[in-house]
């Protein structure tokens, strides 16, 4: 099954919008990018990838929304086959937007926008600080700086 691990946030200030999430839910840093189309930020509260951008194109912002646009940008599943759903994605009425897989294991996403036009990434490879499954390892595949912690044993925990 695919899994949930990526959402990407517009924002103004990323640095700024990094220290709001990590004060109030405790989420780490990661990571940082600043190439031609973005600058940001990358936390991780563990298990899911949260990316707070700040787009330098209009095209990478997205043309229908623009470099000024706030607020969910896209979000990513981490799949099991990048081909397979492609396909899926395809036959219930996703359309491709960019990017595809990089050969020898690099980072990457797949961009579609769904029928209502929400942009949904797809890879196999997944985000700095996602972990697959939420007793697997935390996933290092990236070009991007890190700090990588093991996630402690939490069966033996219970539930407030």
């Amino acid at each position: 099954m695919a899994k949930l691990r990526h959402i990407a946030i517009t924002v103004p200030d990323p640095q700024k919008a990094a220290a709001f999430y990590m004060r109030v839910f405790g989420m780490k840093k990661v990571g940082e990018t600043d190439w031609i189309n973005a600058r940001g930020v990358y936390l991780s509260d563990g298990t899911i990838n949260l990316a707070l951008l700040n787009y330098k194109t209009e095209q990478a912002a997205g043309e229908w929304r623009g470099r000024d646009y706030v607020g969910i940008h896209h979000f990513g599943f981490w799949v099991d086959d990048v081909a397979a759903t492609r396909k899926a994605m395809e036959a219930a009425g996703g359309r491709y937007w960019m990017g595809e897989p990089v050969e020898g294991g690099g980072f990457y996403e797949v961009k579609y926008r769904d029928p209502d036009g929400v942009v949904v990434d797809i890879t196999a490879n997944g985000w700095i600080g996602a972990v697959k499954d939420a007793a697997g390892p935390v996933s290092k595949r990236s070009s991007r700086p890190a700090a990588h912690k093991k996630r402690p044993d939490r069966t033996s925990q219970t539930r407030d």
